[in-house]
């Protein structure tokens, strides 16, 4: 007989299942030997890599744009002084160390400002080819590297000039905290640029300058590792179906020096949007690598290691318990009715049938014992007492569910529980406040450019060509995604030219307003306006409207939770998830943390961070100023994060998810079994059991048919053939009823 389902095969998976899942739990909960450095310290360094590398990469996209779009701009123009054009390209942009124009056909300097750029390294591949004009890395005499600009100037009544532009290739300039160093490397691990060594020069002891010495030697090593790194793919360096940083990303442990270990996360340059072919900086081949020594610390303790192991014993025990109560309840009994009924439809009516005890079994048991007494001949004389089964086979069912639920429930819902005294490494806490200085200092500086984009387009507008105008604008608004409108307002407010949208609100020509501000309470979400006044041209002005959705994006990070960006009164301008136009902070503490990070200290407001603790869980937030320079820090703004501390990898936290999946997997285990075992055994034997005590009443009419290729289905074949049989006997009755019989006479 094929077994292809029946009680067999649900009850040998139950048995794999929880053998499986125990040593699951005894592995994920079990020890699991002492973790160098938790991963949790490992995953903020390596985002914070990442947060360096977007930096970097849109400060090199940012200038070569800048110096490509004011080339251009001069381009369509009237032709300018050299001398001018780098005058007024310094005015505007203060980011390059050293800016010339020289002729292409002598190749004679015509003007230079700030640093010196040397010009060995110009050629005929430079200036022609596939790869003309590309930006690229030079070593100055000095040994540091800077990265070359290019853009043509051609004017109509001029040879050509080639413009060129020098800036370092330096780590961005962002908080590192007290102990954190970073660095650039190119590829083939070479180190371009490092920061966080500069207090070598006030190291006092020998012991300093041995643990500064070593520091120095990590990040070279690290360094290597991590050029190596990111020679991946970046689809195949990620786990699959991961997303979240578009480039190649990760961490890397070095060695231990008085008792702190070197622990590094490195992010290679990738542009934001990964099918995106226009990005210099994700093409330079550059990583950053953010280094940090800290301090070994207990992962998990002691004594819940073996609650591991104590689950997974447990669930071997109830398993076992649970495995022969359906053993001893439902398979022998179905497998002896099997037998039973295959004998009496064989014909082997010497021996009654065994009946088991109890439920279903028992009816049909009975049922056939009424039959083989019926194809006997005999008449069947005993009454036949109907067998009460309120739950049959639902009730070892149901008892095996409760059993295995004795498990399920207590590790899922009890087991490796946290509360508010969780140990949240310090390093976690000054790692989400110097990431959120990092996001304040982005924002700060986009709206710096933002504002750098307008006086550089106002320089561009000349005379009362509306045409002109609207082409400048237009070719503004292409080159950069984050403006939703730009437009050329008079001194009286009107809309003299325009490219995109509307303009939501109009601007003043009050000489003391901000050059950037913030319009539209009231509204669905705030308008940030930037803006600059028209040289030569009294009370016109360039505005141009940031997209919230602009600022939005530049909020989000992974591993750094929720962001905003909050003005002076604590009301909302952006955010990293969903927000209402100006509304307050959702929690009080926050608002603490953004006036405490407000109050002046020293030069300045500076960033801090905090760990409260309400309730049964603990927050990490951190609030951090705009400071730094630039039109926008004059705002007032502060940008402010927080996180539950469970989304961080602390072992006590991991441990409580991995009981909760160990539960829901017992849970899952005990609704496939169980629900196998009552749908393929529980509900056809039920049925069965009917079909059986009505034949045995004398219901002969009735065909027995098999719908499973099982014990059960088995059964009801065997009751169809003893149908037949005796049906063939009561016709064979009737017939020799019928028939005359034969008159004896006597002589």
């Amino acid at each position: 007989m094929p077994l292809l389902g029946g009680i067999r095969p649900p009850i040998a998976l139950l048995c794999v299942l929880v053998l499986a899942l125990a040593g699951l739990t005894a592995k994920v909960l079990g020890p699991a030997g002492e973790k160098v450095v938790p991963e949790a310290v490992l995953s903020a360094q390596q985002h914070f890599a990442e947060d360096g590398a977007i930096a970097l990469r849109a400060s090199i996209d940012e200038r070569v744009a800048d110096l490509n779009r004011t080339a251009a701009a001069l381009n369509e123009g009237s032709p300018v002084e050299p001398e001018r054009v780098l005058s007024d390209l310094g005015k505007t942009y203060q980011k390059w160390t050293g800016t010339t124009v020289l002729d292409l056909e002598t190749g004679k300097v015509l003007a230079a400002r700030g640093e010196t750029i040397p010009l060995g390294w110009l050629d005929k591949d430079v200036l022609t080819g596939g790869k003309a004009l590309k930006p690229r890395m030079v070593r100055l005499e000095t040994g540091d590297v800077r990265l070359m600009t290019m853009a043509v100037l051609d004017f109509d009544d001029r040879p050509q000039q080639l413009l060129i532009a020098s800036n370092s290739l330096s780590v961005p300039a962002i908080n590192l905290g007290q102990f954190r160093s970073m660095a650039v490397v190119a590829t083939g691990g070479e180190v371009l640029a490092t920061a966080g060594f500069e207090q070598s020069e006030a190291l006092n002891s020998d012991q300093e300058r041995k643990e500064l010495s070593f520091l120095q030697k990590q990040m070279s090593k690290l360094s290597g590792r991590a050029a190596d790194e990111t020679e991946q793919n970046p689809v195949s360096a990620r786990e699959p179906g991961s997303r979240g940083y578009p480039g190649v990303s990760g961490s890397l442990v070095g060695e231990s020096y008085n008792g702190r270990i070197a622990t590094a996360g490195y992010a290679s340059l990738a542009s934001s949007d990964p099918e995106e072919k226009q990005s210099v900086g994700a093409g330079l081949g550059l990583t950053v690598v953010a280094m940090l020594p800290v301090v070994q610390q207990q992962t998990a303790a002691p004594g819940r290691e073996l609650y591991g192991l104590l689950a997974a014993g447990a669930l071997v025990v109830l398993g076992l318990f649970a495995v022969t109560v359906l053993l001893v309840t439902v398979q022998r009994p179905l497998l002896r009715l099997f037998l039973e009924s295959r004998r009496l439809a064989r014909g082997d009516l010497t021996r009654p049938v065994a009946v088991p005890r109890w439920g279903e079994a028992a009816r049909i048991g009975r049922a056939l014992e009424h039959l083989r007494v019926q194809l006997g001949g005999a008449a069947d004389e005993s009454e036949r007492r109907p067998v009460k089964t309120r739950l049959g086979v639902r009730g070892p069912l149901a008892l095996t569910a409760v059993v295995l639920l004795l498990w399920c429930v207590p590790v899922g819902l009890l087991l490796n529980r946290t509360d508010d005294s969780v140990s949240v490494p310090a390093s976690m806490v000054s790692d989400q406040r110097d990431r959120t200085d990092l996001v304040a200092d982005r924002v700060r500086r986009a709206l710096n450019e933002a504002q750098a984009d307008m006086v550089s387009t106002s320089r561009l507008i000349h005379g009362d060509d509306s045409g002109a105008t609207t082409k400048v604008l237009e070719a503004g608004l292409r080159e950069h995604t984050r403006y939703q409108s730009l437009y050329l307002l008079s001194a009286d407010g009107d809309v003299l030219a325009r490219a995109g949208e509307e303009p939501s609100a109009g601007w003043s020509g009050e000489e003391d307003l901000p050059p950037v501000r913030v319009v539209g309470k009231g509204g669905k979400k705030p308008v940030i306006q930037v803006g600059a006044p028209v040289p030569d041209r009294k009370g016109e002005t360039v505005v141009g409207e940031v997209r919230v959705e602009f600022l939005n994006s530049l909020l989000k990070r992974p591993g750094l939770g929720e962001v905003r960006v909050v003005d002076a009164k604590g009301q909302t301008i952006a955010a990293s998830d969903g927000f209402l136009a100006f509304e307050k902070l959702p929690r009080d503490a926050l608002a603490d943390v953004v006036r405490a990070g407000s109050v002046p200290v020293g030069a300045g407001p500076v960033e801090n961070g905090l760990l409260f603790r309400e309730g049964s869980g603990v927050t990490v937030a951190a609030a951090a100023p705009f400071s730094g320079g630039g039109v926008a820090a004059d705002l007032g703004w502060t940008a402010v994060s927080w996180q539950n501390a469970k989304d961080f990898q602390i072992a006590a936290y991991q441990l409580e998810d991995r009981s909760v999946l160990a539960g829901l997997l017992g849970l899952a285990l005990i609704v496939v079994c169980l629900g196998w075992v009552f749908l393929v055994v529980a509900r056809p034997l039920r049925a069965l059991a009917t079909g059986a005590e009505k034949l045995a009443d004398g219901d002969l009419k009735t065909v027995q048919y098999p719908r499973y290729q099982d014990e059960v289905g088995a059964v009801i074949r065997s009751l169809e053939l003893i149908r037949q049989q005796l049906q063939v006997r009561k016709q064979n009755q009737a017939r020799r009823l019928a028939e005359p019989q034969p008159v004896v006479r006597g002589r």
